[in-house]
């Protein structure tokens, strides 16, 4: 793909929410009201696993201001379907009966029943009211317990799908196992001049977005559904309420507000169909907000996992086998990135020989979301680490080992597809490169290296771009802003037509008004959407070509659009060319408005790399690890907004280092969740953490008109083994085993000095 020079792609403009932000004029989805509201509730298990054996609702339906209440019963049982969403398979039943238990809980804050009344107060004083008799059952709260012979099952009629599944000879919790294979990986370990290998394992995190779930439903009578509610995907919420509740989608709108975060959580639905059927009880709208202890409860973290590998290599440093097992929770009803695991632990490598599989596992825990680069930071913990493990064997310098190993174009990925051009070796190059990697280090301090890898998705987007007579633009989608993208947005339009960006108007618009279009998620919107709305400047581009040839009287053919004006072909013809202000001028009288519009079904993605080096200082005495330096280098593609592509490489850093470190959700043995909460669930704050470097590196991706990748998930799958091996290089100790809190730091130190 031949390098094209840009005018406004690659610039730093002011993006265009940001004043709205942070004057706090920008409505988020707490922020909305109407009049008549009413204020929902709901409430949720105390146990991790119970059969409902009655709801009692009627005293708490007497209280003066309870308008509504719903259980279970108020909801239709869905038949299963499953649809992609962007981060994975959705299936719709078993959303429904996660957004409100019918015959039993699964897991500690599963919804029991829901109220709408005239104040919060009185809403949630009606839930002390609701009489629910449980029959409580022991919960599977750790994989190996719900792999046990004896483990107490969540779903009696669940069958294990995949090929192979595993033979079963009753009941079981494995919902699903995948394998991917190449080569006689067993007869290429038994040759391999170093073995290493290890057991490693993860715990549930969650994506701590700083705003919580909220809605406003309101059910007209004359049956129009109206919606607004903070989504990474309004269309998914339209369709999946639709299918939820069995009613027509086309009587749905969904009008997305402004996000405080989501990476991945924000892609199901956990209130808005409790509103909707709320409102068309009481006849009047109906909101609910999520207090934090709710969002940690009841939606989705990611899964916790465990992840056995053995990797060979031969004493010239060529890895040539690699065989893995990965059982990774799914919380309570099927679904956990285990597949997309398998396919991304060895994405980075050329490893001849390999085995993986993969098993999805249901826990009596949350249902599990998305939550960047889904499955991929787990499985790559293990190869990173055991990556890190073969270059000390080897006596290696661990960048010479990875660049001797990497994966370049043309070869064929671990999945299948073969790799176009990709950047991971001009990263590893940057990295050796880079001062960091050579800087000195202090005492009882470590550098660790990992790199990451993600697919990135296309699928369906829709753009339209319509030009004023002023010479302005307005660019409409329905991808939700949550990274930056409207600014993104609006550039493209700028490179298009040559306008300034402050003149063009991004819109983020709802399911009526935007053509149809998938998430923000699967790092897909600034790739697939951007698309789009390059398609669609283009249109407009073409319009006002035809327009100028109207205006000069001469063929289209003979008149060409060049850097923001027309220009006429036409032999000998000085008629200096038409601006784009000049031809917007006079739209009215040659042919009325212009209007650009596009969609776009983009099948292939640019894969993403990406590397980080971390410095790590262990206090011996106490155990606790302070990261000192930390450099994120990524390939982009094409940086559209590099400030923004900083971002999400040392967002992703950050979330990365707190799981290394501190995050898990920790429950007791009956399955109550024990730190529902940032006081005691511990998100790294800006004093945890250095400035975090950054280096973007550019090849393009052919797949994209700018040469774009998406850049939103690959930052996160790094962290999670270089910090893990910033450690093993402090300590001397290879923990296997996350978080790397202060007690686990010091117990592994205080057993290597005992050994």
């Amino acid at each position: 793909m031949s390098a094209r020079q840009f005018t406004h792609i690659g610039t730093r403009p002011v993006r265009h929410d940001g004043a709205d932000k942070v004057t706090g004029r920008a409505n988020f989805g707490a922020d909305f009201a109407l009049p008549g509201m009413l204020h929902g509730a709901v409430l949720r298990s105390p146990h991790g696993h119970a059969r409902i054996l009655s709801i009692d609702t009627s005293t708490a339906a007497a209280l003066p201001g309870v308008k509504a209440i719903v259980t279970g019963r108020d909801f239709p049982k869905t038949d299963s379907k499953v649809w992609l969403g962007g981060e994975g398979a959705l299936d719709l039943g078993d959303m429904g009966d996660n957004l409100m238990a019918r015959d039993k809980v699964l897991y500690d804050g599963h919804a029991v029943a829901a109220v709408a009344a005239t104040s919060l107060a009185v809403a949630r004083e009606a839930l002390t009211h609701i009489t629910v008799v449980y029959e409580t059952l022991e919960p599977a709260m750790s994989l190996a317990r719900a792999l046990a012979d004896d483990a107490p099952i969540l779903h009696t009629d669940l069958k294990t799908s995949g090929q192979p599944a595993p033979e079963s000879g009753g009941p079981t919790n494995v919902a699903a196992r995948m394998e991917l294979s190449r080569g006689d990986v067993e007869q290429a370990l038994a040759d391999a001049d170093v073995v290493v290998e290890g057991e490693f394992q993860t715990p549930m995190v969650h994506q701590g977005y700083i705003e919580p779930h909220a809605c406003v439903a309101r059910h007209g009578t004359d049956g129009r559904v109206v919606v607004w509610c903070p989504t990474q995907g309004p269309f998914l919420v339209r369709d999946a309420c639709a299918g939820i509740l069995g009613i027509d989608a086309a009587t749905i709108r969904v009008i997305p507000s402004e996000i405080g975060g989501g990476f991945g959580g924000k892609i199901p639905v956990y209130l808005e169909p409790v509103a909707i059927v709320l409102s068309q009880k009481s006849g009047r709208p109906v909101k609910i907000v999520m207090d934090r202890d709710e969002v940690f409860r009841a939606t989705g973290p990611t899964s916790g996992s465990r992840v056995v590998m053995q990797l060979g290599a031969m004493r010239d440093g060529r890895l040539v086998a690699a065989k893995a097992s990965m059982w990774y929770e799914a919380g309570a009803y099927p679904g956990s990135p285990s597949g997309a695991a398998a396919m991304c632990a060895l994405a980075c490598y050329t490893i001849p020989n390999f085995f993986i599989e993969s098993f999805d596992v249901v826990v009596n825990k949350p249902k599990v979301a998305a939550y960047r680069a889904p499955g991929s930071p787990m499985s790559t913990f293990a190869t990173e680490s055991l990556v890190d493990e073969v270059a000390r064997r080897l006596e290696r310098d661990p960048i010479d080992l990875r660049l001797q190993n990497a994966v370049s174009e043309g070869d064929q990925a671990p999945y299948g597809p073969k790799y176009g051009p990709i950047g991971l070796k001009a990263i590893l190059d940057a990295v050796r490169e880079h001062p960091h990697w050579t800087a000195p280090l202090g005492t009882h301090q470590g550098r660790g290296v990992a790199c990451g890898f993600w697919f990135n998705a296309g699928m369906n987007s829709s753009a339209t771009v319509a030009l004023d007579t002023d010479g302005s633009a307005t660019v409409v989608t329905g991808n939700p802003d949550i990274g930056g993208t409207r600014v993104a947005q609006a550039m493209m339009v700028s490179e298009e037509l040559g306008i300034p960006v402050e003149r063009v108007r991004p819109v983020v618009a709802d399911t009526d008004t935007a053509g149809y279009t998938d998430l923000t998620a699967g790092s897909r919107t600034c790739y697939a959407t951007g698309m789009a709305i390059i398609n669609a400047a283009q249109d407009v581009k073409e319009q006002l070509r035809l327009r100028a040839a109207k205006v000069w009287d001469v063929e289209p053919d003979q008149v060409a659009w060049e850097d923001g004006h027309v220009r006429s072909l036409v032999e000998g013809d000085e008629r200096p060319p038409l601006t784009l202000n000049e031809l917007a001028a006079t739209l009215a009288k040659t042919g009325g408005p212009v209007v650009g519009s596009a969609s776009v079904n983009a099948r292939m993605a640019g894969p993403a790399f990406a590397a980080n080096i971390c410095d790590i200082d262990v206090d011996l005495e106490t155990g606790r690890s302070t990261v000192v330096r930390y450099t994120a280098i990524q390939d982009a593609g094409k940086a559209v907004h590099p400030s923004f592509v900083e971002g999400q490489m040392q967002g992703g850093a950050a979330q990365g280092i707190g799981w290394a470190l501190n995050e898990a959700y920790l429950y007791d043995d009956d399955g109550r969740l024990q730190n529902p909460g940032f006081l005691d669930y511990r998100m790294p704050v800006a004093s945890d953490l250095p400035m975090i470097d950054t280096v973007i590196v550019e090849v393009a991706n052919p797949s994209h008109p700018y040469g774009v990748r998406g850049v939103g998930e690959v930052p996160i799958v790094p962290p999670l083994a270089a910090v893990a091996n910033a450690v093993r290089g402090a300590t001397g100790v290879r923990f296997t085993e996350l978080p790397m809190s202060p007690p686990r730091v010091l117990a592994g130190i205080e057993s290597l000095e005992s050994a």
